[in-house]
């Protein structure tokens, strides 16, 4: 009984601290323009994306195994805070402070849950295996989605251009040809509409 209820507080533990990611805010708007979303609201969105745009990804996709990484992938950032996917600067150390944050939260949980979700982790931030990449898809297709629906958002305050849209959205069409070209075609049509720069 000491036992399960020393495995108890520590899972405890881990929720409360993770409960700490729905004060990270992102530089993303939401689609209604009103505020910037924080990371909590961002894993869900994707986790909601992962069930509605499954048929998109590969064949035999593993969607439990997509649906734990995208609610994961981001909890680092308690530590770490958000990097703007496009500040080189910021990203210089990005993968050093990802890992210390990784090594601490993960920590929290029994040694079971621990080796599995940070293996997770591992997983979608090494992005081979096909559910790390259709996770990756769906992490570069919201903020998309969420810059293309406030009028430029994020890339008009930070000056973002095409070329480098496109760059970041590469990872799409690598796993889903369908939503890379949806993809692209937003960003065609955000260049014609003036709210992204050529």
């Amino acid at each position: 009984m000491e036992a399960v209820e020393k495995r108890l507080q520590e899972q405890i533990r881990f929720i409360l601290e993770i409960d700490r990611l729905k004060r990270i805010y992102r530089q993303n708007f939401l689609v209604d323009g009103s505020r910037r979303e924080n990371d909590a609201e961002h894993s869900w969105s994707l986790a909601v994306m992962a069930l509605v745009l499954k048929e998109y990804g590969p064949e035999g996709l593993d969607l439990t195994k997509v649906l734990q990484m995208v609610l994961l992938h981001d909890l680092v950032e308690i530590d770490a805070g958000d990097t703007f996917c496009y500040d080189p600067e910021a990203a210089a150390d990005k993968a050093e402070r990802e890992e210390r944050a990784a090594e601490r939260i993960f920590a929290l949980l029994p040694p079971d849950q621990e080796r599995e979700l940070k293996g997770l982790w591992i997983e979608f931030e090494q992005g081979e295996s096909r559910e790390a990449k259709f996770a990756i898809c769906l992490d570069r297709l919201q903020p998309l989605l969420n810059n293309y629906h406030t009028s430029g958002g994020t890339w008009r305050v930070h000056d973002v251009s095409s070329a480098q849209v496109k760059k970041r959205v590469r990872a799409i069409a690598e796993i889903s040809p369908t939503l890379g070209a949806y993809a692209l075609g937003l960003v065609e049509k955000a260049v014609q509409r003036g709210i992204l720069r050529k």
